[in-house]
């Protein structure tokens, strides 16, 4: 059946085995590349895994905060309280949501294989999150010591530094998903979206 572009697909070549590459046996003889099926349902089923849509939790609580922060310093003074007890709401949030979605992307880890370059990174990613997690923690003890009206310069510094971890980490997310394929479907499964329908 043709697809997209007119062009028909041909069968794909299954996995070579190698002695430096994991795969998986599946159906027949076929075999394919680890970290693509959940290793249980509660991550998401084949193709749809849960951690992706989690993170968005956090981070777009994280980097509202950041921006509440900057109203609240650059603003108007009589805004700088309410603004401040925002920021302190977002970062409390985020943290909430990334404890969730840590908790579904230690499932997806542990379906990739030890030893791989794949596992390194996502262990960099892991520790790199949890850093990240420690900085909001740490500032949102502060802020709430504080009074979380007013933002500090150590408030504002804790949140720059760790959003800039948490860019590194999400590009080595990205890297996991888009290079690597941890928890993507196939290439045959992902045929089915470039045919051509009826």
């Amino acid at each position: 059946m043709p697809v997209a572009g007119g062009q028909t697909p041909t069968a794909l070549p299954r996995a070579e085995a190698s002695p430096h590459v994991t795969t998986h046996q599946t159906s027949g003889t076929e075999l394919t590349l680890p970290a693509k099926r959940p290793r249980t349902a509660v991550a998401g089923p084949y193709g749809h895994p849960f951690h992706p849509i989690l993170v968005t939790v956090p981070i777009g609580a994280w980097v509202a905060s950041l921006v509440f922060d900057l109203v609240a310093v650059l603003g108007d003074a009589d805004r700088q309280a309410t603004f401040a007890e925002g920021a302190f709401w977002l970062i409390v949030i985020g943290i909430a949501g990334a404890a969730l979605a840590a908790l579904f992307g230690l499932m997806d880890l542990l379906t990739i294989p030890s030893g791989t370059r794949a596992a390194t990174t996502a262990l960099t990613h892991m520790a790199l999150n949890t850093g990240v997690l420690v900085l909001f923690a740490v500032n949102a003890l502060l802020r709430w010591s504080d009074g979380r009206d007013d933002v500090t310069g150590v408030h504002l510094a804790l949140t720059v530094i760790a959003l800039l971890a948490l860019g590194v980490s999400g590009w080595l997310g990205g890297k996991l998903s888009y290079r690597y394929g941890v928890r993507v479907a196939d290439e045959r499964t992902q045929t089915e979206g470039f045919r051509r329908q009826a």
